[in-house]
């Protein structure tokens, strides 16, 4: 593009003063905290349910698949819809959702309940993630990376933080202390109400050729925009597939192969979701500089040798390698999204939706399937298995440099 395209494109993400951005990026960085908590907080309370409701690992992961499906089927839906039907006002009310299935989390007397509420929480996140990463772009200023860096840190912050949570307020009291968690939910609500005001007020003042859609990069061919999102969704695979097998299955596989207890599990837990939350921050300020395709080689690929030993480490080195994988893997994601982005201007609900259902249902699958896989062998051959993932890395050769084609423009 233009150097004066450019700089229109800055002018409309940042019609505002920059404190009104800031507090805007930083507003959507706190819901995505409450948003990602609350998901993190599943999987943190499965040893409990998995007693109330004995359940086996086949049932766990069809909670975490219930959640995770719902999301990644009605992510590109809604981001497809709001690209075209701007909805600010459905931020809190995708919102409100997540707080009636928390409600009925906390209560649930039977496992169909349950999936229920876990699926209304899943329609919550499938409204909050495409909207609220679009409100992230528009109060960048043009700095697209550092935004959705810094919009994701708050993800996976509260996926850090949610564990440590579980750990102290949830397994003391069993299954109703999820009810905790509405009252972030409700601030959560109240903060989107906020943005919602904010973002009606740009969609009723930018210019109408701002509105305008581009279906491609214009210096690469449609075959080759669509192998692009093909490879950048492969590698969401890898990256998402192995991070179930430790989001979901991390705290089991501690308990049985080193005899931890739950709560111990739960803190090894909480420093590998808070390396991720630390590597998030990375990726997309050091592809703004860098270039994005460097920061993917890195992410993805970097992992391999961390992941191939971590199966055969002692405690003390499992511990350490994961906070490794974590702090690595996590950077892939910005850079991801933004690289996508950049492919199909114009379409940034559509592309944010499409990657985070795609996420969200890698996640799911992943879940049960590696559940299926636990029960027929064992934790810790699982592990062994998604060793190989990151090897799916090597496919970033395929992705054009799409910096090179901006400095020819």
């Amino acid at each position: 593009m233009t150097q004066a395209a450019a700089d229109t494109t800055i002018d409309f993400h940042a019609p505002s003063t920059e404190g009104t951005l800031f507090r805007i990026l930083t507003a959507v960085t706190l819901c995505h905290l409450i948003n990602d908590m609350v998901q993190s907080l599943l999987p943190s309370i499965y040893p409990i349910l998995k007693t109330t409701f004995h359940l086996d690992f086949a049932h766990i992961g069809l909670i975490a698949a219930s959640y995770q499906i719902v999301a990644s089927l009605l992510q590109p839906v809604i981001g497809w819809y709001t690209d075209r039907k701007p909805t600010p006002y459905s931020l809190p009310a995708g919102m409100v959702f997540t707080l009636i299935g928390l409600v009925l989390l906390s209560v649930a007397p039977t496992f169909p309940i349950l999936l229920f509420a876990v699926s209304l929480i899943g329609v919550g996140a499938a409204v909050f993630h495409p909207e609220a990463s679009r409100v992230a772009r528009m109060a960048s200023g043009g700095r697209h990376g550092l935004a959705q860096s810094f919009f994701q840190v708050g993800g996976n912050t509260g996926s850090a933080i949610g564990p440590l949570l579980a750990a102290f307020i949830v397994l003391p009291v069993g299954q109703r202390g999820v009810a905790w968690f509405c009252i972030a939910v409700l601030v959560g609500i109240t903060v989107l109400a906020y943005v919602s005001r904010w973002y009606s007020h740009q969609e009723r003042t930018r210019p109408m050729a701002a509105r305008k859609k581009e279906n491609r990069h214009p210096e690469l061919s449609r075959r080759k925009v669509g192998v692009s999102i093909a490879i950048l969704l492969a590698l969401i695979f890898s990256k998402y597939f192995y991070l179930s097998s430790l989001a979901n299955y991390y705290t089991f596989y501690l308990i049985s192969r080193f005899h931890v207890s739950v709560q111990n599990s739960q803190l090894h837990l909480f420093l590998f979701l808070g390396s991720v939350a630390a590597g998030t921050l990375i990726g997309g300020p050091v592809g703004d500089k860098i270039g994005r395709k460097y920061v993917i080689w890195v992410s993805i690929l970097g992992v391999l040798p961390f992941t191939m030993l971590m199966p055969y480490a002692n405690l003390f080195w499992t511990g350490l390698l994961s906070v490794v994988i974590g702090f690595v893997l996590a950077s892939a994601f910005s850079a991801i999204l933004v690289y996508a982005q950049e492919l199909v201007p114009g379409n940034v609900g559509m592309i944010a939706g499409l990657f985070f259902g795609f996420a969200f249902g890698m996640g799911g699958i992943a879940a049960a399937v590696l559940g299926r896989l636990a029960d027929a062998t064992s934790i810790v051959f699982v592990y062994r298995v998604c060793a190989y993932l990151p090897a799916i890395g090597l496919l970033t050769a395929f992705l054009p440099n799409l910096e090179r084609a901006k400095s020819t423009d």
